[in-house]
């Protein structure tokens, strides 16, 4: 009887914990769903019918008048015709080629705002039950030749870690180019295996491969991955007044509006931030606040689900990594 009530409690336990600690961690929110349209088929009225004019009595033409009496023809005045001087042709072989237009220059790469390598840690928090549940970490470096690479990893801890262990991680590889960061490739591992949600962007060719269905998609300038997207932000002018921008979350290739919500001052267990809060709104809500003194760095990012749960990334420490 002890050893059931004991199995008892220690299901009743698992349970629970499983329903504290049940989540999913989003990437990025859904758009927003299209309105129905409504067809309406009316009748049109009947066309009126044309009213019966009267035709006017014709009347007898004037008399034409007689024409004048033709004048004698004048005798026709030669022109002498221009006196032509033949110019030799000129010689083939002497004939200089004709000179093309020169190619346009490309716009030079963009230089990173950031240092060479460095690191951002976070704490991840489910704002529902006011704990910790994870934690998650960025990387990023670049290179010399103007090429980038950036990992971000996150995972459960402690309880959470216990009833649902999780580790997902994402990295972009891509080159500086004139507007900033241009993604190249972007991978997706969940627990160390692929998720088969890996994205290959042809710029030359101008769309981007989803990997999950095979299928390719107009790429427009500008877009980026859901982790290149954090970094990319720096480089956009006019942000406060809020932008539309196409991202590749692995799953799908859609194009996002990022609602500038203004100036706000927050604390971190990193310290005290002046900051830029955006929003995505879709189906799901994913909010970035900016540190604007920082080079616009991430230093808060919160995802709310279709349930209405919302997970934080708060960020708890950064910092230069070795070259």
């Amino acid at each position: 009887m002890r050893r059931a009530l004991i199995i008892a409690a220690l299901g009743s336990v698992l349970l629970h914990g499983l329903a504290l600690f049940s989540f999913d961690f989003g990437m990025f929110g859904e758009p927003l769903e299209p309105l129905p349209l409504v067809a309406e088929i009316r009748l049109l009225p009947p066309a009126p019918t044309p009213e019966t004019q009267s035709v006017p009595e014709k009347s007898e033409p004037p008399p034409r008048k007689q024409p004048p009496a033709p004048r004698p023809p004048q005798p026709a005045r030669e022109v002498p015709a221009p006196a032509v001087t033949a110019e030799p042709l000129p010689d083939a072989a002497a004939a200089e080629p004709e000179t093309l237009p020169p190619e346009p220059t490309p716009a030079p790469a963009r230089e990173p705002l950031l240092p060479a390598s460095g690191y951002l840690k976070f704490v991840v928090i489910k704002e529902s039950l006011g704990m910790q549940i994870g934690m998650a970490e960025h990387r990023w470096k670049f290179s010399a030749d103007g090429s980038y690479r950036l990992q971000s990893r996150i995972e459960t801890s402690g309880l959470a870690a216990l009833f649902k262990p999780l580790r997902q991680e994402h990295e972009s590889r891509g080159q500086m180019g004139p507007a900033g960061l241009q993604p190249i490739h972007f991978s997706v591992l969940r627990n160390g295996q692929p998720r088969g949600e890996d994205a290959d962007f042809d710029w030359q060719a101008g769309e981007v491969l989803l990997e999950r269905d095979g299928s390719r998609h107009p790429l427009h300038p500008g877009s980026q991955d859901v982790l290149s997207l954090n970094y990319q932000l720096a480089y956009l002018s006019r942000l406060e007044e809020g932008i539309r921008i196409g991202v590749v979350t692995g799953k799908k290739y859609e194009h996002y509006a990022l609602d500038a919500m203004g100036e706000e001052d927050i604390d971190t267990p990193a310290g005290r931030f002046r900051t830029l809060h955006l929003r995505a709104a879709g189906e799901t809500l994913t909010e970035i606040w900016l540190a604007l003194d920082h080079q616009r760095l991430p230093v808060k990012i919160r995802f709310t689900d279709k349930k209405g749960d919302s997970y934080s990334q708060v960020l708890s420490e950064f910092g230069l990594l070795p070259q």
